[in-house]
């Protein structure tokens, strides 16, 4: 029988705010066996570049990532944001390790191709993350700190969406563990009403997905939370839950099923 495995990823409102982030490191901390930490970090990369007079564009809810703002989401994903998760980490007894996905040729990816007449810049779409690789690290005691930088294998960084690395994370350690994928944000999971925190979905299956999409239920950035969560447990991964940040339990929250 497979061991189990927890991924949580953690979003960019709660990586702002002090209260919930040491709360969600303690809860994360608390959770039993083998873990992963993956995380965002947008609105910290957005004031980084407004304090360098470097102007955020974003296209449907993704960041045009040009050679500045590389620059940029470079530094602050890649080391601000991923060395203190790393240092709040030890400090819970966690013996953490932080990297993006040129470390150790994590998580290799291809610069997105024009979309729709959009060039999105040096935005990289996940060719494969190395399962093998991070399952010795995580046999070794150690839990990896993801951040959402991969790179291409000719010597380029490419800013990729948190979530598609939590979900390729995922699948890449499916094949050795048994593992849930946590997707944590600042809501009780996906709501039925934006407006009444209550009305929580409780399960998402691929009609239900099609059906909230149609009717416009789930909308916005929501949709490709849910794609990459829908991905994974067609990947194997044995359950995935979209949940509020300090109910990381897996007890609450929205749970996505094939």
């Amino acid at each position: 029988m497979k061991e189990k495995l927890t991924i949580v990823k953690v979003g960019g409102a709660v990586v702002e705010d002090e209260l919930q982030l040491s709360q969600l490191l303690k809860d994360f901390s608390a959770i039993e066996g083998r873990k992963v930490l993956v995380h965002g970090g947008g609105r910290k990369a957005t004031k980084m570049a407004e304090r360098l007079g470097i102007e955020t564009k974003m296209v449907e809810g993704r960041r045009i990532t040009d050679a500045d703002m590389l620059e940029v989401v470079t530094m602050v994903y890649g080391g601000l944001v991923n060395k203190n998760l790393v240092a709040k980490l030890q400090a819970n007894g966690v013996n953490a390790l932080g990297l993006t996905g040129a470390d150790a040729n994590a998580i290799r990816s291809h610069k997105r191709p024009l979309k729709n007449g959009v060039d999105y810049g040096f935005v990289g779409d996940v060719d494969q993350a190395d399962g093998e690789m991070l399952g010795r690290l995580i046999e070794a005691g150690i839990t990896p700190v993801m951040a959402p930088l991969t790179h291409d294998g000719e010597g380029h960084i490419l800013n990729t969406n948190a979530d598609t690395i939590a979900s390729e994370t995922a699948k890449a350690l499916a094949n050795l563990y048994n593992v849930t994928l946590i997707f944590s944000f600042e809501k009780k999971g996906v709501l039925r009403n934006p407006d009444d925190d209550d009305s929580v979905i409780a399960t998402i299956n691929h009609a239900d997905f099609e059906h909230y999409k149609a009717d416009g239920t789930i909308s916005g950035g929501m949709l490709p939370k849910i794609e990459n969560a829908l991905s994974a447990v067609d990947a194997g991964v044995s359950k995935v839950i979209i949940t509020l940040a300090t109910a990381i339990d897996g007890k609450h929250g929205t749970t996505i099923t094939k």
